[in-house]
């Protein structure tokens, strides 16, 4: 029989997996409906569906993740499925977060203007300059999978050593161990900059172009300062989340050095699954294209069980 603070983690994961299911589901439905119909596809739509994929395979791995947290200790102490789990999860993370890291790119250089040469040519190159980050995104999520393969061997070298007495042998394993897995979470630190000069770029360029506005006494709400304001909010929420998601990992590595680490790990795994489902919204009420499905879509329903209901109370 599960404790109440487990079913209530339980019920969280499965509330806020299904919302990430619907969010990233209706946005991989859209585009990819609209690639199959037109037979093109924008850049920042590519990214968008192929981020919404592997959010929803990220909230799977979660969602097992987060049941086998409250099963027995022998389903838990698997092996096999615990690194099956864990290495598919880091391809899946680190591919997801580079995929944002690119959408935040794209936005920086198709809006923010600046007369800098470097600027200027990768915004000539855009399209290159973006292709080539998802390569090296696919690249480094492959490299970051094979280290936490390398980290699992480790693990299991380590775990023999222990019972050997070998006291020398045990401390060099464990160190070992202990510098890798700390240098797991720095993975991310490059998108995490990446990012944060894209939004610092778009808040400058956003300032400079408000400040000519005004001194051309113009309207500040033209298209240009718009489309400035959108991609800020976008980017500036997926920091959030981000770096909200990137401290519960943070805690959940170094879980074992703080009082009850199941806790901790329960605390991370809802809101790892909260920033993958929460960001899917914050890209639909971001792009024109799938607001608008959004609401057509409520709207057909909020008509048809009107419909409904009067034609059930009809004599």
């Amino acid at each position: 029989m599960l404790e109440l603070t487990e079913q209530v983690f339980l019920i969280l994961v499965i509330i806020l997996f299904l919302l990430g299911i619907l969010g990233n589901g209706f946005i991989g439905l859209v585009n990819g409906g609209g690639w199959f119909k037109n037979k093109t596809l924008s850049l920042s739509d590519f990214i968008i569906t192929f981020l919404a994929l592997s959010r929803i395979i990220l909230l799977w791995i979660l969602l097992i993740d987060g049941v086998l947290l409250v099963l027995p200790s022998k389903v838990q102490d698997d092996m096999i499925l615990r690194e099956m789990l864990g290495i598919f999860w880091t391809f899946t993370n680190h591919l997801s977060i580079w995929l944002a890291t690119c959408l935040s790119v794209l936005y920086c250089l198709k809006i923010a203007s600046f007369s800098h040469p470097t600027f200027l040519w990768l915004k000539w190159r855009v399209f290159r300059v973006v292709l080539g980050m998802l390569l090296a995104a696919v690249l480094l999520s492959c490299a970051s999978a094979l280290s936490r393969i390398h980290e699992f061997k480790i693990c299991a070298a380590f775990s023999e050593i222990s019972g050997t007495g070998n006291v020398s042998e045990h401390i060099r394993k464990k160190s070992k161990y202990d510098l890798v897995h700390a240098l797991g979470i720095l993975w991310d630190l490059p998108s995490l900059i990446v990012m944060l000069v894209s939004y610092f770029l778009l808040l400058v360029s956003l300032g400079r172009h408000i400040q000519r506005m005004q001194l051309h006494g113009t309207n500040s709400r033209d298209t240009t300062t718009q489309a400035h304001r959108k991609a800020t909010k976008i980017i500036l929420s997926f920091l959030f989340f981000f770096l909200l998601y990137y401290i519960c990992i943070l805690l959940s590595f170094f879980r074992f050095f703080l009082p009850g680490p199941t806790m901790v790990k329960m605390i991370g795994e809802v809101f790892s699954v909260f920033y993958s489902a929460g960001h899917s919204f914050i890209i639909i009420l971001g792009s024109n294209k799938l607001k608008q499905t959004f609401v057509k879509m409520l709207w057909c329903e909020t008509c048809q069980l009107q419909i409904g209901s009067k034609e059930s109370l009809a004599p």
